[in-house]
């Protein structure tokens, strides 16, 4: 959460951007085929790296995590875990999957609306996978990508659909994974 560490050419964004550069690079991966995912932390990193690098990243997925820019030190990484309206919160600028369980007690999930930012043409449906219920919302960012964000009932902070035998892993679904390469895989053909 180090502003060093929050924007392109610099500190963790830009090594990870390299690393995926180079690897696409390796494995003959077309330009906008590149994603990022990941739960907390990791979470907020793939918001940091979608905003820092969209020429890189046709989309990111951030499970459980902060909006970039959200915190400068820890002292507002806390805050802004427990839910406080920060400034320098900034909402996706590329296509987006966001999902948060609704019993998180690490991130409170009002970050997810803070990750996805205001939706135009919003709309909502409800569902139930694997034993939880869940509510999907559908819209565009201001810039016009899509975003997803799925709010689960009961689920805690972990990964939702994971493997039982996983840390921070919740084995009730959706299935965080297979819909993320779901949601991946529709901006490839965009």
């Amino acid at each position: 959460f180090q502003p060093g560490d929050q924007r392109a050419g610099a500190g963790e964004p830009a090594v990870l951007a390299g690393l995926a550069r180079k690897i696409a690079a390796e494995f003959g991966v077309a330009e906008g085929h590149v994603f990022a995912a990941g739960l907390s932390a990791g979470g907020a990193m793939a918001a940091i790296l979608g905003n820092a690098h969209p020429e890189l990243f046709g989309a990111v997925g951030v499970h459980s995590g902060l909006a970039a820019g959200s915190a400068q030190d820890v002292m507002s990484a806390f805050a802004a875990m427990r839910g406080d309206v920060l400034p320098g919160a900034e909402p996706l600028r590329l296509p987006g999957i966001v999902f948060h369980g609704q019993s998180d007690a690490t991130v409170a999930p009002a970050n997810a609306k803070r990750v996805a930012g205001a939706l135009r043409g919003s709309k909502t449906r409800a569902g139930t996978g694997s034993g939880r219920k869940f509510k999907v919302t559908t819209g565009q960012t201001g810039d016009g990508h899509p975003v997803e964000v799925w709010r689960i009932d009961g689920a805690g902070h972990a990964w939702s659909g994971g493997d039982a035998g996983g840390s921070y892993t919740d084995p009730a679904g959706p299935d965080a994974s297979a819909e993320m390469i779901r949601f991946f895989n529709a901006q490839m053909d965009r």
